[in-house]
């Protein structure tokens, strides 16, 4: 290696370029909004006329969201793009890597079916990576035995996959991912033979999972097999239990081989202790407890944390991580390095806008840009210690010197269980710092956002990359209302962090830049969207009905800035979505579950805030299904909306999408009746809004009224709905 290589970085940071044309459009959306509010006040009605107070809350509602993209604006104003150097990583530190602690967590083997949750421990463990410095871990607070014999078959299952992946460089390292789409090679007798042998052994495996998954219950010839079931002799039930810790592959151990006589990495099952009257702390509780029995075992100093859904698809992607965390001039600031999500079982146009696309490849590198992005709960590299609470110091730069230095208890692994099972009980966090200053935080539906943030609050600084193959793949949801459900549980937690001590605002001042503050809102501000989207979905079209205009004429000069806003606005919302990976499709079904989320889940986010802060509901936690009925698999893919299950979030949706298609009616009728022109009709821009939103409300009507298969709107939901928006018209007419 020469002496010019051994100063380079092991990363790099880009600027975005040519910004120009960006900026100008931001400050041509200022103009106009500004026109906006000019005409809003001069022509504000009367104290005696109709509609004053539709006026201003029209008025309102306009400031709400020139203040909400104001702030978006900023977020998006200074991206920056990073490059890792994996080669200058391994000549200078292929022999001084630091051990690797990989946390992977599940919550109940039914909404995470045990054979999901072994492909994505597989894929870590095979990463390219020397074994004795890789240790994983499954965090399995649904306590199950079903769990834990899919881990015990992964591990028996590792000593032939490792191999295999490293003999022929396999990508991606999930087995189901792998033989789901590599093509049986030919031209190579050996490897077919090897590809043929090792898929019908995964094969075989899965089918023994899924049998007993199925079946719900381990047979007792099974249960001989490793001493680890006797524990479930003692679990009364998934709630209330004792800690239960396996070290099913000891890495120290000499004995523990591959099929090719290599090491193979530490794999631990956990399942922390559970009583009813605890309180667990939901995935934050079950991270904590894995950094502490982690510490004893392995006391690797970078941690990865994934869900159990979301496998690695570049067995590279650790060294990309070191890079950021070992480069010798900014490496000893590095928090945690933060990879996007990416997902695998979107359908061809997105059909629930769960691609997030736009916030990774936009928001993040723009959140990077002005001083680090948010920890997003999944395929995040963690600094050990900046996320067990230390503040970052001048003295971090010595730490890269001593990571190999570091030393854990030298036991058997039977030793090791026994010991470590204290550090995951109920108890063991009482009067302690931990889910306060150490660890993950407590108390909020969106730990890791509270948790990123008070790391930068330390003083560490966040890296977000977005190499150029996907590092990690995992599953969005693939009905409407697994779709709502998430936000609302991610827009409730983002809109308490706001409504509390942990606000940016109040806990960064004076320790992460004012720019970074605020572009955490875009997100904690989720939730109160729901008021002003309401206003403007509901109001306009009730007004229209009433007789009360609430824009411009056609004719009049004012309605320049109104169609230069929105056309210009979402001219570049289309070119930004397509320049992301997306299509035109796929951007109209964005716009419509983003007008869903903000009429529904947003909406509940809010509320159960509000009444929280009253002290009339509790934080509550749900997990988002992972594995969909073939039924709703096939209207997925056929790109056909799922509704079928009954819930209030869709009562809502299909009142405020049957008031528009009367609103509308009505408005048509007051066009013709009038015989005036649609450039002299007052009327006309109302008119327009509530054509737009009847068509962006067609598969609603369709889940109403057309389709007979069982992802339609159900029948309750279709009564409630249309006695509603009869209701609201008819108020709104008398």
């Amino acid at each position: 290696m020469g002496n010019n290589d051994e100063h380079l970085p092991l990363f790099t940071t880009t600027p975005a370029k040519a910004r120009i044309p960006f900026k100008f459009y931001a400050l041509s959306i200022f103009v106009g909004i500004c026109l906006i509010f000019v005409y809003r006040v001069r022509y504000i009605p009367a104290k005696e006329e109709a509609g004053r107070w539709a006026w201003m809350g029209m008025f309102l509602s306009e400031l709400w969201f020139c203040l909400y993209w104001f702030v978006t604006m900023i977020l998006r104003w200074n991206p920056i793009y990073r490059r890792a150097f994996k080669d200058r990583l391994s000549l200078r530190y292929e022999k001084a890597l630091p051990g690797i602690d990989i946390f992977v967590c599940t919550a109940d083997p039914v909404v995470e079916p045990p054979a999901l949750v072994i492909n994505t421990v597989l894929s870590v463990l095979a990463y390219d990576y020397p074994p004795q410095k890789l240790a994983v871990y499954l965090s399995d607070d649904g306590g199950s035995d079903l769990t834990f014999y899919a881990m015990l078959e992964a591990s028996r299952f590792a000593k032939t996959w490792l191999p295999f992946c490293k003999k022929f460089k396999v990508e991606p390292r999930s087995p189901e991912a792998y033989f789901r789409t590599a093509a049986e090679p030919h031209g190579d007798p050996v490897m077919a033979n090897d590809w043929s042998s090792v898929k019908k052994a995964y094969e075989n495996m899965k089918q023994r999972i899924e049998t007993v998954t199925k079946l719900g219950q381990i047979p007792e010839e099974i249960r001989k097999e490793h001493k680890g079931f006797s524990e479930w002799n003692l679990v009364a039930n998934r709630r209330d239990h004792q800690t239960i810790l396996q070290i099913l592959i000891d890495g120290k151990d000499p004995t523990a081989l591959d099929m090719e006589g290599q090491s193979l990495p530490t794999l631990v099952y956990l399942a922390r202790e559970k009583r009813p009257q605890y309180h667990h702390n939901f995935k934050a509780g079950a991270m904590n407890a894995l950094i502490r029995v982690s510490s004893r075992i392995s006391n690797g100093p970078i941690i990865l944390n994934l869900d159990c859904d979301m496998y690695s698809s570049d067995s590279e992607t650790v060294r990309d991580a070191l890079c950021f965390f070992m480069d010798e001039e900014k490496g000893h600031e590095v928090g945690y390095v933060q990879f996007p999500h990416t997902f695998e079982n979107l359908s061809k146009n997105d059909l629930y806008g769960g691609s997030l696309n736009v916030i990774m490849k936009v928001d993040l590198p723009g959140q990077d840009g002005n001083g680090g992005p948010f920890y997003i709960g999944s395929g995040c590299f963690h600094r050990r210690e900046s996320l067990c609470g230390k503040k970052y110091s001048e003295e971090c730069k010595k730490d890269l010197m001593v990571w190999n230095d570091i030393k854990v208890e030298e036991s058997t692994a039977s030793v090791l269980e026994d010991t470590c099972k204290i550090l995951a009980s109920c108890t063991y966090e009482e009067k302690t710092l931990w889910g306060k200053e150490m660890g993950l935080k407590y108390g909020c539906p969106v730990e890791d956002v509270m948790t990123g943030l008070a790391v930068q609050c330390r003083g560490w600084r966040s890296i977000y990359f977005n190499p150029e193959r996907k590092a990690f793949l995992g599953l969005a949801p693939t009905t409407l209302l697994q779709t709502l459900v998430q936000h609302k549980r991610w827009s409730e937690g983002d809109f308490q962090i706001f409504l509390s001590s942990y606000n940016p605002l109040v806990s960064g001042y004076k320790k992460i830049p004012l720019k970074l503050q605020l572009s955490y809102c875009p997100y904690l501000l989720w939730a109160p969207n729901c008021l002003a989207t309401l206003y403007y979905v509901a109001v306009p079209s009730l007004c229209l009905l009433r007789g009360i205009p609430l824009f411009p004429k056609i004719s009049s000069a004012w309605v320049l800035p109104f169609a230069f806003v929105i056309i210009v606005h979402r001219a570049y919302s289309l070119g930004e979505f397509i320049w992301c990976g997306g299509t035109f499709q796929g951007w109209w079904n964005e716009q419509r579950i983003w007008l869903f989320k903000r009429i529904s889940s947003y909406v509940f986010a809010f509320s159960d805030n509000i009444l929280k802060l009253l002290g009339l509901t509790d934080v509550a936690f749900a997990i988002t299904a992972k594995v969909a009925e073939s039924d709703v698999s096939q209207r997925n893919v056929q790109e056909i909306m799922e509704f079928g299950a009954s819930s209030p979030m869709f009562t809502i949706i299909a009142t405020l999408a049957l008031l528009n298609a009367f609103c509308f009616i009505g408005g048509m009728k007051r066009v013709i009746m009038d015989l005036q022109t649609w450039f002299s009709n007052p009327f006309t821009l109302q008119i327009l809004l509530c054509a737009l939103l009847v068509i962006i409300n067609l598969p609603v009507y369709q889940g109403l009224f057309l389709r007979k298969d069982k992802g339609r709107m159900p029948t309750s939901v279709t009564h409630w709905s249309l006695m509603f928006a009869v209701l609201a018209c008819a108020l709104a007419r008398y």
